[in-house]
């Protein structure tokens, strides 16, 4: 990863963030909030995966966003693309080479519970990874065994909170089940869903989360609520109903975002 390190180091041109964005679907607009950005194509970078899902940009972006140095990742790999949960390895670990101390995550998630409908936003707390596969499979070392306990930084879950109050915006809270996808869930399986106790099921984040633990970086993350999840509405799911939905919860997770930064919440 020496040379994407480098590379990053060099085009920022002094800019030291100690924040990444993942952006997820129906965020990925944020980007152009960004003042005065540097912008870094994945395939630039050396080892950084292009995703071939619609919405997922691709690239890197640097710059302030609401008064803070912060890096925004427009756009992830997914296991379902390549069938390696560890597509995202390299970006991880090069974002801990540059200095990244805090990993703010966020994806678009299907709903479990009836009171949390599409637009909303979830606050994971933790998640459940029901994949069957982890990315730090083949890990030689003994760090691979990565504790999970406090996998979701309780300052920084302080942080979004706050900042959701202050913009008067709900934030659901609850846990996060991991599938592989591509293909959604059946109707057994959310109806599984709620027996394990999961409040939202989603494709992405949990390989995120666990690389982030094992590079050292403090990690929050949040869901969009695109949908009800299989089931509970007799409609069948679609991606159209996601990149459709995504931008509402998107916008309200945006302002979030901006509060926290704006108002310092995310140092205290």
């Amino acid at each position: 990863m020496k040379e994407a390190i480098d590379h990053l180091v060099e085009r920022l041109g002094g800019l030291a963030p100690r924040v990444a964005l993942v952006l997820g679907s129906g965020l990925g607009g944020l980007v152009n909030e960004v003042e005065k950005p540097v912008r870094i194509s994945y395939a630039d970078l050396p080892g950084f995966p292009v995703s071939g899902v619609t919405g997922h940009a691709g690239e890197v972006v640097a710059g302030h966003f609401a008064g803070v140095p912060v890096l925004m990742l427009a756009g992830r790999a997914h296991y379902y693309e390549h069938g390696n949960a560890a597509a995202m390895r390299p970006v991880i670990e090069a974002l801990a080479g540059i200095g990244i101390t805090h990993l703010l995550l966020t994806n678009a998630a299907g709903s479990v519970d009836a009171d949390m409908l599409p637009g909303s936003v979830m606050l994971i707390e933790d998640h459940i990874n029901f994949s069957g596969t982890n990315p730090l499979f083949g890990e030689p070392s003994d760090r691979r065994f990565v504790g999970m306990t406090g996998a979701y930084d309780p300052g920084m879950r302080a942080a979004l909170q706050r900042a959701a109050a202050t913009a008067d915006i709900t934030l659901h809270r609850g846990v996060y089940m991991w599938f592989s996808g591509p293909s959604f869930e059946t109707p057994a399986e959310i109806r599984m869903v709620r027996v394990l106790g999961a409040n939202a099921v989603g494709m992405s984040t949990v390989p995120e989360v666990i690389l982030a633990r094992f590079f050292g970086l403090k990690v929050a993350a949040c869901s969009v609520i695109t949908n009800l999840a299989a089931g509970m509405t007799g409609a069948e799911l679609s991606h159209e109903e996601t990149k459709d939905m995504a931008p509402i919860g998107g916008a309200r997770l945006a302002t979030v975002l901006k509060t926290m930064f704006r108002e310092g919440f995310l140092d205290e």
